[in-house]
């Protein structure tokens, strides 16, 4: 009897041995646990490729809105990224622009995988059985370990610790000039206050500036050559700077000897123009008769309009009457001045002909 029972332990033994090697048990997990959602009943099956899956296994829980809607059935490795498979339940509607990103249900590590609409698109269509979630939709929440990594490195490396040091600064700072931090403050109220009034000239003067580059743009190239010339002008103004610098001091040396002198002759200065307002009245009543004397003085006793119909070649015959009386040129030069009549009497006592001559 005992031989009998041994051989049927060694006989299930033997089969549950051929069952697991040809099923390549790899523990619990290979299993689908029964009762799990979107394992019993209708279902369908998605696939998402993960940049990372964490600590996430077979029969892992599927969740929307912290709702458990499925399971997970397999994970592969597809290159380098990790290719899960889920089942979810029929009467769970997703978006077909959906999200998955794995999350840490506890602190204790359990992991599930959150399907989710996008955020910062509308939704789009109705994920189906066989669709594919690709990678630029997938990712992982912050686990617990790089929260509190993180955490670490704000109140060991970060700032934090220096918050106390900030404070007393400012204290010290602050301390007995409370009058002239309430003048800044209300100063810094002012400003942003005319900023906020000048907004408008502001944003102009803005697009003025935007308008001027791009005015300037297309002679780029110029700037680029003027810039390159600059260099060597201002180093010549530096050599000749002294010189530059004596001649505007010469400059303003003229500037006051010239306001001095103004100063002193105003008066005789003044008079003077107001001498030269008879002449220059007479000069603008004269018109055209000035001009027209000087045209004769060149060509005299022929107008210079003329003078190519009197003389014809390279001389001319010329028969004039000379007049150097003294009564003639008294009358001619010296009428109206105070010597006047000073230069008849000598020709008077002789004859009219004296000082007369004629030649040809």
């Amino acid at each position: 009897m005992t031989m009998r029972r041994r051989l049927t332990a060694l006989s299930i033994a033997a089969a549950l041995a051929v069952t697991v090697t040809g099923c390549e048990w790899q523990g619990l997990n290979s299993l689908d646990l029964p009762g799990a959602p979107g394992i019993a009943g209708d279902s369908y099956t998605v696939r998402i490729e993960m940049p990372n899956v964490t600590t996430l296994t077979r029969n892992s829980p599927v969740r929307v809105n912290d709702v458990a809607v499925g399971s997970i059935t397999g994970i592969e490795v597809d290159g380098w990224n990790a290719l899960v498979t889920v089942s979810i339940e029929q009467n769970v509607i997703l978006p077909a622009n959906a999200t998955a990103k794995v999350g840490q249900t506890s602190l204790l590590g359990s992991t599930h995988l959150e399907l989710a609409a996008p955020i910062d698109e509308l939704p789009e269509g109705t994920l189906r059985d066989g669709d594919l979630i690709p990678m630029e939709r997938a990712g992982v929440y912050a686990t617990t370990e790089q929260t509190l990594s993180a955490l670490s490195v704000v109140l060991n490396g970060g700032g934090l610790a220096q918050l106390q040091d900030i404070t007393r600064e400012l204290n010290r700072a602050l301390g007995g000039n409370e009058q002239e931090a309430r003048e800044l403050l209300a100063n810094l109220d002012e400003l942003s206050t005319g900023l906020d009034d000048q907004r408008g000239d502001i944003i102009e003067a803005m697009a003025g500036l935007d308008r001027l580059s791009a005015s300037l743009t297309p002679e780029s190239e110029t700037i680029y050559a003027a810039l390159d010339e600059i260099p060597p002008a201002l180093d010549v103004l530096i050599e000749n700077r002294p010189n530059l610098t004596q001649a505007l001091v010469s400059l303003s040396e003229l500037g006051d000897t010239a306001t001095r002198i103004t100063a002193e002759s105003s008066e005789d200065l003044h008079a003077n123009l107001q001498s030269l307002i008879p002449v220059l009245e007479a000069l603008a009543d004269s018109g055209t008769h000035l001009t027209d004397v000087m045209s004769l003085l060149f060509t005299f006793p022929f107008p210079m309009k003329t003078v190519g119909n009197a003389v014809k070649g390279d001389y001319a015959n010329l028969m004039m009457t000379l007049d150097l009386t003294g009564p003639r040129m008294d009358s001619n030069f010296l009428t109206g001045t105070p010597l006047g009549g000073s230069l008849g009497g000598v020709e008077g006592t002789r004859g009219q002909g004296a000082g007369q001559v004629n030649g040809r």
